[in-house]
């Protein structure tokens, strides 16, 4: 496979990623039962996107120096698109979370214990799917029409199903984890396991970080071939898919309290999934410039935001004239 990334610079990382792992447990309480603030989730989104944008430019400034301005060029943009792909789409992760925790009634202060986990595991899995992602490129290069296909797919059922709301209470996955566990029907604090009678019971809190676990997997399934549409460098689809990741739990609470607010966000999505997939089948015909991909991207994720706070806007206008 082949990579710019260096031992020295794969450490790096890895150093970059547990300083802020560590701060993010240890400093500010995410191992301790804790309601997360819009102003701590909007300071820490910020912190998180600083985070990656710095490390973008530290990319860029060795890669000027060591391979020239054309390289460094190209791979900090591949990173920053890769970045804001992996961070458009786990918006819509951000909204099966929502749904699991109203479900299992899980409260805020329990939710913040549940996304660290959930964190940490969805890194461990993205890796080996990365990596795993990369060698079969690098050895069948057909797969990538493969991923194409699948993401053209994927990107017009999203379309086709956006007005349609999960049926969590029959949820197959859900009715199958309840027959094969012992759930209590009350939560014990952070525990996620409880004896009662002898008997050890998990908690819904424990039922609902396995869910948000498979669901990061099924996200993970859509966002990582996504990635490999724009480079399959595993060093740049690594670094962008995990800084994006680093900075999800954040985004959760940030966007907790408005998620009603994009209604039509999912179109958006869909529509960057439907590119992606164009891009992947067209890639021995005629490559997309990285450049055009990025404003592509941006461009359908800022009009689907638009079009949903001008939408919420008309529906509140049109409620406030029907009381009067």
């Amino acid at each position: 496979m082949e990579t710019i990334g260096t031992w020295w610079m794969w450490a790096g990382f890895l150093a970059i990623v547990l300083v802020m792992l560590a701060i993010d447990l240890f400093v500010v309480g995410g191992g301790k039962q804790h309601k997360v603030s819009f102003r701590e989730a909007a300071t820490w989104s910020a912190i998180w996107v600083s985070v990656s944008f710095l490390f973008a430019a530290a990319l860029w400034w060795h890669l000027d120096g060591s391979a020239g301005r054309e390289v460094a060029n190209a791979k900090s943009l591949e990173f920053i698109t890769g970045y804001l792909i992996e961070k458009s789409l786990a918006i819509d992760n951000v909204f099966v979370w929502l749904m699991l925790f109203s479900f299992f009634g899980i409260p805020l202060e329990l939710q913040k214990r549940v996304l660290v986990l959930g964190v940490l595991g969805a890194i461990v899995m993205r890796t080996v799917m990365i990596f795993a992602g990369a060698w079969l490129i690098t050895q069948f290069h057909w797969m990538l029409y493969i991923f194409g296909a699948f993401l053209l797919v994927t990107g017009i059922k999203m379309w086709w199903f956006a007005e349609e709301k999960p049926d969590m209470a029959n949820n197959p996955l859900i009715r199958w984890l309840r027959s094969h566990m012992k759930i209590s029907d009350e939560l014990h604090g952070e525990k996620f396991f409880v004896c009662k009678d002898g008997v050890r019971y998990a908690t819904p809190l424990l039922l609902t970080l396995i869910l948000v676990e498979i669901s990061d997997l099924i996200f993970a399934v859509d966002s990582i071939p996504a990635i490999f549409a724009i480079t399959a460098d595993p060093f740049i689809v690594l670094t962008s898919n995990v800084f994006a990741i680093l900075g999800l739990r954040a985004m959760y609470f940030l966007l907790a309290d408005m998620a009603d607010r994009f209604s039509l966000l999912k179109y958006g999505l869909a529509a960057v999934l439907v590119f992606i997939g164009v891009k992947m089948l067209l890639i021995d015909l005629y490559k997309i410039p990285i450049g055009f991909s990025l404003a592509v991207v941006a461009t359908f994720i800022g009009i689907s935001i638009g079009m949903s706070l001008r939408k919420e806007k008309l529906e509140r206008a049109a409620a406030a004239r029907r009381e009067v």
